[in-house]
This record gives C-alpha cells, structure tokens and sequence, in this order.
C-alpha cells in the first residue's frame, strides 16, 4: 500500500540511500559512542529532512505526515537514534505548534525547525509519566509571564535541542483543566540540564533530566490556551505514536533483513538452515506480522491526516507494532544462534532498541486502555 504522491515518492529514494549509505555503516558506533555525529545531522537539514513537514509559509517542503512516517522507518532502520533526532523535532515540537500555536509561535520557531534546530518536547517527570495529568511542574503568573519550577525526565534530544514544548501546573485546583503548554529555549535563566540518562537502547539519542528554577516564560510563549495544555499534549501523543509505531517498523525490518540474510548461509547438517521447516516457519510468521505493523502504522497515517479515528489508530498502531518489533527483534536473535548474542552482530542491538518502543509515547498498557476506552465510547 503506497501512502505516497509520485514527488515523495522520489524524493524518498533520496532518503533511503542516505540512509542505508551514510546511516547504517555508523549506526554500531553510534551506539557504542553515544552519540548522533553532526554530520549526519547537518546532511539531514542539507537533504531537506528537517523542512519536510513544516509549511511552505514557514520556510518549509510542505510535505504530508506520511511522507515525515515513511522517512522515520527509513532512518530506523538504518539508525533509530538517528530517526528520533527528526522525529522529536517535527512530531513532538513542531506538531503541536502547527495545531495549537499562535501565529506569533509558529513564525518565530517553525522557520527555525526548517532550517534544521533540533527541538523537544518535555512532559514526563519523576512521579508523573503515565498518568500525565499528575504533574508537578508549576507556572506561577508574573508579569507578562510565568515563573517556573519543576522537573521533567526521559527528555530525548535533551543536549541537541534548542527549544522544548512542555506543561506545567497554572491552576493546582482543577487537575487536567489545570495544566498549560509553553515553549520555553534551551538556555534560558534558571533552566537546565541536571543529568544525562544512560540507556540500553536508542544510545545514541541524547536521553535527559531537566530542571526549571524559577525560570521565566513569557505570556506569548503559550502553545493554545491557558489551562487546556493537557488536550495540547495529548493530541500531540496522538501523533507522536504513529512516529514511534513507524520507527519500530524500520528497526523490525532491518532485523529481519540481516537475520534472513544469515539463515540462507548459515550451514549446518549439511545445508543451509533456511532449508529446515521450523526455520521457514519462524520467517513466514515473523513476516507476515511485520507487514501487518506496517500496513496498520499506514492506516494510522491516513486517519492522522484526515483527523478521523486518529486517537484510535495511532494507539493500535503504535501497540502492534513496538509489540511486533519486539518479537521479531528477539526472533531475529534466535535465528543467529549463539552469534547473535554477542557483539560480532547487530542483533542484539536491534532486541534493545526495539524495547523503548513499547514504553516511550505511553505504555503500551496505556495504550490498551485508549483503545479500549474509544471502542466502549463507540458502542454506548
């Protein structure tokens, strides 16, 4: 199923050779260095990546959320910390400018974005990541602006961004018809980076904890309204997890791609172990359940696009497929043998980063329970 116009189609195929050609021969020194290279960074902003999805008013490509999904599982599969650099910067901090943010933000940041800074989004703190409406970050008035203290946690592209969306507390009394959205530039006085977050997957996105004390936000700087931040947030999840649905794809298939490429030279009694019917079996499955991912992270685009059974699809599609990444990474292992335990292969590296996928964008118990809740919702 192509979700694609003939012009991104093309210039998809730019992507993929810069991908499986400039990314993947980097993706194990990524990993065991830590760290996104700068290079690959600033060929991304030379490839237009970065300007893809934003507007054509703002400086941008004006391209579609599915062309911005097709390039995430492309750059997954070559290096998934090196997809999440511009997934965090267009699903998380430029998406939810697009929707909710004044003309003022939008025409101060998204020209910024196109051109290639980073930006993140920051709502998960120490007590608060599933229930999200239970945070503590506060925005006290002043001024023309709020002051700010907390702490957010599990921040990706903490050290690259240069700017965040994130909620704060500016009514306590009134829970999720309490929380407000800013934007808010790395630097700022009295916001900081208080430690890095070491990971056994995706290591090469830079993970952080932040800390606001008493740093200030203009008044402007809201994303929508003053207390209706937590619908801000949680549509912008919405399509956040159809990015992250997208990336576990890309990682699945490259580890099926490596493992299929092995099993047709591996010998053993003789033959190789592709001959062997357990084997076969093992791919048919593993196959036929990455397609499905696929197929439904499409859909999951389709309704984004078109705003209908979005919150619905994007969970479905984002459950199925970190669920289906993390058997057919596992899977992918076994069929390594004992080679695939060991460093001589990817495969271990693709089981780890496969794991994050079924945590970061919401659980994906939490996700059973919006789908669950949308379907009772429909047949009341």
């Amino acid at each position: 199923m192509e979700i694609l116009n003939k012009e991104e189609q093309e210039v998809l195929k730019y992507v993929k050779e810069f991908a499986q050609k400039e990314v993947r021969p980097l993706a194990r020194d990524i990993d065991r260095n830590m760290e996104v290279p700068q290079h690959l960074v600033d060929r991304m902003k030379s490839l237009g990546l970065f300007a893809s999805y934003i507007p054509e008013k703002y400086g941008g490509a004006g391209l579609s959320f599915s062309f911005l999904v097709r390039v995430i599982e492309e750059l997954s599969a070559a290096c998934p910390s090196t997809a999440l650099v511009l997934d965090g910067a267009l699903t998380l901090f430029a998406e939810p400018l697009l929707m909710f943010g004044s003309e003022s933000l939008k025409s101060r940041y998204l020209p910024k974005i196109a051109e290639g800074a980073i930006g993140g989004l920051a709502i998960t703190e120490p007590g608060a990541g599933s229930d999200a409406a239970s945070i503590k970050t506060s925005a006290v008035k002043k001024g023309d602006g709020f002051v700010i203290n907390g702490t957010k946690t599990f921040i990706s592209n903490g050290r690259t961004a240069k700017f965040f969306v994130f909620d704060a507390v500016t009514d306590p009394g009134k829970g999720s018809r309490g929380i407000t959205t800013f934007v808010i530039d790395a630097g700022t006085e009295g916001f900081e980076i208080s430690r890095d977050i070491h990971k056994m997957g995706i290591r090469g996105s830079s993970t952080v904890e932040l800390v606001f004390r008493d740093a200030f936000v203009p008044a402007e700087n809201i994303v929508g309204e003053i207390n209706k931040g937590f619908k801000v947030i949680m549509e912008t999840l919405d399509a956040g997890r159809v990015g992250i649905a997208a990336q576990a794809v890309g990682i699945a298939q490259c580890a099926l791609d490596e493992a299929t490429d092995y099993i047709k030279k591996r010998k053993q009694f003789g033959k190789p172990i592709s001959d062997f019917q357990g084997i076969q079996f093992m791919l048919a499955d593993l196959y036929t359940k990455l397609m499905a991912a696929r197929l439904l992270t499409y859909e999951a685009c389709k309704s984004w696009e078109t705003h209908t059974d979005s919150v619905l699809l994007s969970s479905m599609a984002k459950l199925y497929a970190s669920d289906a990444a993390m058997q057919i990474t596992t899977d992918a292992l076994q069929l390594f043998g004992g080679y695939g335990y060991t460093t001589d292969f990817d495969a271990e590296r693709h089981m780890r980063d496969a794991k994050i996928t079924q945590i970061y964008e919401g659980t994906n118990q939490i996700q059973r329970l919006i789908i669950a809740r949308e379907i009772l919702r429909r047949n009341q």
